[in-house]
């Protein structure tokens, strides 16, 4: 087992060469490590710091449902609960996207508490991205269609992390006051 440093930072590196050269939907195309940097590091913020595997289950997110990267190839590098949680988080993307978002919200009371965990941040994560002082009525319109959606599948994902919760609300608050 790798010592707990070592797991958050393979994992960052991992994610930082299987995401390589993909940017994030919206204007402002950031490299899309940037959305992963920040969903561990809310989760190393929610945890402070004392859960090494769900820090690096925030980096990987993401990388079965975008990349390559298989869940057994998690569990042999990091840990089966590594894997076990980027697994609960991966959507089918072979199914179409209201059906994708219906699933989150039915599925989120049911996943592990680090799962929940990962929504939550990769909530507020995406919230954030998509609040801007000059926003187009395009901008305003997904702003508000997903905030509504991330707030059903987080009203399943809540009670793990008061601090986490909190973080939510308030972007959600921001994100209501820019529209």
């Amino acid at each position: 087992m790798l010592s707990p440093i070592r797991l958050i930072s393979e994992a960052a590196e991992l994610a930082a060469h299987r995401h390589n050269g993909m940017a994030r939907k919206g204007r402002a195309h950031d490299p899309y490590i940037n959305h992963l940097a920040e969903v561990a590091n809310l989760l190393a913020n929610a945890t402070d710091g004392a859960d090494a595997e769900l820090v690096a289950a925030g980096w990987l997110h993401d990388a079965i449902e975008d990349t390559d990267t298989t869940r057994e190839e998690l569990a042999e590098k990091f840990s089966e609960r590594v894997a076990s949680l980027v697994a609960e988080c991966t959507d089918d993307m072979n199914l179409p996207k209201p059906e994708r978002r219906r699933r989150q919200v039915i599925d989120a009371p049911n996943k592990s508490p680090g799962a929940r965990l990962i929504k939550i941040a990769d909530k507020i994560s995406n919230i954030g991205a998509r609040i801007h002082s000059d926003q187009t009525a395009e901008e305003r319109d997904d702003l508000a269609d997903y905030t509504g959606w991330a707030e059903q599948v987080v009203a399943g994902c809540r009670g793990g992390s008061a601090w986490l919760d909190t973080e939510f609300d308030n972007i959600v608050l921001t994100a209501r006051a820019s529209l």
